[in-house]
């Protein structure tokens, strides 16, 4: 399954680990600040084995997040890859969905509410301090992984209509979540990216290059 030019010609076992590895490096600078936290307080009760040990449950739940996401964005590439090989022209309109659904999302309460979630890490480490068991730190990693697809999947989707490997689109991303979770004005900017992104999806019907990714799976389709 997969192979087709939305999914870069890789089956889903490789695809899920190029989006977890795509992920970690767009993710690092903004996970930062909570993954640091709570890797000082593994620090300050652990040591040797168990401190590496709990330390790679934190990450591995973490990673767990983001590939349960790469599940649904290979089945989204996979059916995009199917519908525009069938109607080449619903390509355009796939891009309108793509940003609209991109913009209208960064404007949601959800959106704000994961958000702040992100923008305020000793508020997490407080929470996750409540957090027992031997699972501890893996269900930590999961639960601020769940919060971070919750802040960023809207952005992520861009990458449907723009190509998942577009190195410049995954670097204007990387610098958007960076400035929504670090920088003081970060929320209201989150907003005039939601706004930006409706924009585009009311220019992409008469600027094709706005989303260059699903040309190429029609013309990757022989189109």
């Amino acid at each position: 399954m997969g192979l087709g030019p939305g999914t870069i010609g890789l089956a889903l076992p490789l695809f899920v680990a190029l989006w977890v590895a795509m992920m970690a490096a767009m993710m690092f600078p903004s996970v930062a600040p909570v993954a640091i936290l709570w890797t000082r307080t593994i620090v300050a009760r652990a040591s040797g084995a168990e401190r590496a040990m709990r330390i790679a449950q934190f990450v591995t739940g973490y990673m767990v997040a983001w590939a349960g996401y790469g599940l649904v964005a290979f089945g989204v590439l996979v059916a995009t890859d199917r519908l525009v090989s069938d109607t080449p022209a619903a390509a355009k309109w796939l891009g309108v969905a793509v940003f609209a659904a991109a913009g209208v999302y960064q404007l949601t309460p959800l959106k704000r509410a994961c958000l702040r979630h992100c923008r305020s890490p000793m508020t997490s480490l407080f929470h996750y301090a409540n957090f027992k068991g031997h699972a501890r730190d893996l269900r930590v990693g999961i639960h601020h992984g769940l919060y971070c697809v919750g802040c960023c999947w809207g952005l992520m989707i861009v990458l449907v209509a723009v190509g998942v490997m577009n190195v410049a689109a995954m670097a204007a991303l990387a610098g958007v979540i960076f400035l929504e979770k670090l920088w003081r004005g970060g929320e209201t900017f989150a907003k005039v990216v939601g706004v930006a992104f409706l924009v585009a999806a009311a220019l992409v019907p008469f600027t094709p290059s706005l989303i260059p990714a699903l040309h190429q799976m029609t013309s990757g389709m022989g189109m």
